[in-house]
């Protein structure tokens, strides 16, 4: 299939509900921490855009992501999608996920189509309501890392990501005496899990529905 009728199929495909938990929760660590999908929006949490941007390389998608650097914090070496937290400047949860793309990977924003919106994910350990934004470039972009908030850059073909066989589990050992049984995607030798592997779940299954 080319870029452009995928496209147009996931557009379609956002405009029909979300699945939502149902998809999220096949990629949640075990045991499963309900505060994910019951989070009471009075309460005091901080806002989070990231942006899964798909774009065209040699008649597939592909979409960047990023591993963080080691780093005294709650999501230190992980692999996540370019995105950060909302600022007082930001207009809406779609300026944060773009601003922090440019900031991360050096997309030019301006160049970016925004689709949609996928499912609000909450992120107990760090206090993040987390909102994914879903866009594309015409063209694949010149992605340079920004050396303090990433270590290396991902370019993750589509096609892969729904391949059955880069879903794997395995017990994830985080010290303090937590261990989670934890689902996984295995992309380009990493392990993508937590709220990243959760989104990417509600993403396949989005793209399942609009026939890829």
């Amino acid at each position: 299939m080319n870029f452009e009728k995928f496209i147009l199929q996931l557009e379609s495909a956002l405009k029909a509900p979300l699945p939502g938990k149902q998809a999220q929760i096949k990629m949640s660590p075990v045991p499963i921490d309900m505060r994910r999908f019951e989070i009471d929006l009075s309460k005091n949490h901080r806002k989070s855009g990231v942006l899964i941007l798909f774009y065209p390389e040699s008649e597939s998608a592909f979409f960047p992501l990023i591993k963080r650097p080691e780093y005294a914090g709650f999501h230190s070496g992980q692999v996540a999608f370019p995105g950060g937290k909302m600022e007082i400047s930001d207009a809406n949860i779609i300026e944060t996920a773009l601003r922090e793309a440019e900031e991360e990977v050096g997309i030019d924003r301006s160049q970016v189509q925004v689709m949609g919106l996928l499912s609000e994910l909450f992120i107990p350990t760090s206090n993040f309501l987390v909102t994914p934004v879903i866009g594309f470039l015409e063209k694949r972009p010149d992605l340079v890392p920004e050396e303090k908030e990433v270590s290396r850059i991902i370019q993750a073909e589509l096609s892969q990501l729904l391949r059955p066989e880069i879903r794997k589990q395995k017990i994830l050992d985080l010290g303090q005496n937590l261990k989670l049984d934890t689902p996984y995607f295995e992309i380009d030798g990493e392990v993508v899990w937590g709220a990243t592997a959760m989104i990417l779940s509600e993403l396949i299954h989005l793209l399942h529905s609009a026939g890829r």
